[in-house]
């Protein structure tokens, strides 16, 4: 196990033998909050991951057993400019990008920019104690890191104004059943459900993974005339790879694939 350190209240661990990077909001006595200069160093950090073969999948998690994390710095948001603000859907947004499977680990509070970033990640298991929560309405605010985008999005926009316009507080089996959560569990079990849901996904072939999340993020911005020709094309393209090769091989004869990415 490999641990980086040195960006503000981020540390990275690095499991070779897994080939996963677990990224942890190391701030458990202020439940994990998100300084400004923490957002530009976790786009950095996926920069980073993505370009790591030895990484296949990615974890985000909070320190501690309160929160994954309660959102930002509040004070903050006096001290930096509107055009800064204005851009900071774009850091939240790095799981989104990275063509890699990222899972968001979350347990606890889960508000804010905490919750944005965990709305961009491709799985979102939760423990049962997890609440989630866009409470910018408080604050005579509105969510600005996707927030508002994702959440109709992915559960609609009746659905949406009740939580966001509100400022409520989403339990963790109310957000399963709209759709805001892939799977809850007991709290004890959560951290052997993400290593075994990252387990799982790692036996894929890495570039099928990586075409498949593109298609499937794709299906959201466009019709479906333009979706099934995005699918088509990247069907046809993998065909010709080495691991479809393999894989259908491996099918026929039985065992498992060995797939290189290829």
């Amino acid at each position: 196990m490999a641990t980086t350190t040195g960006y503000d209240h981020i540390r990275v661990e690095k499991n070779t033998e897994a080939q996963t990077a677990t990224l942890i909001f190391d701030r458990p006595e202020k439940m994990n909050y998100i300084s400004m200069q923490a957002r530009a160093q976790f786009s950095e950090i996926f920069e980073e991951l993505n370009q790591d073969d030895d990484v296949r999948v990615i974890i985000i998690k909070g320190e501690g057993d309160k929160a994954f994390s309660a959102g930002g710095s509040i004070p903050q948001f006096m001290e930096s400019h509107p055009e800064e603000l204005s851009r900071l859907a774009v850091h939240v947004a790095a799981p989104e990008r990275s063509p890699k499977p990222v899972i968001a680990q979350l347990q606890g509070f889960t508000f804010g920019v905490g919750f944005e970033i965990a709305m961009a990640c491709d799985f979102r298991v939760a423990a049962d104690d997890t609440l989630m929560a866009l409470p910018e309405m408080n604050l005579g605010m509105i969510p600005g890191s996707g927030g508002t985008q994702r959440v109709a999005r992915a559960v609609g926009l009746t659905r949406a104004k009740d939580m966001i316009m509100r400022a409520r507080r989403i339990p963790a089996e109310e957000a399963y059943q709209w759709g805001l959560i892939t799977k809850v569990v007991k709290k004890e079990e959560l951290e052997n459900e993400v290593n075994s849901l990252a387990k799982e996904l790692v036996r894929f072939s890495p570039l099928a993974q990586r075409v498949c999340k593109e298609v499937l993020n794709a299906a959201e911005e466009g019709s479906l005339k333009s979706g099934l020709e995005i699918e088509g094309r990247a069907y046809g393209m993998l065909r010709g790879t080495h691991d479809f090769k393999e894989g259908v091989e491996a099918f026929v004869e039985k065992r498992k694939p060995n797939f290189t990415g290829k």
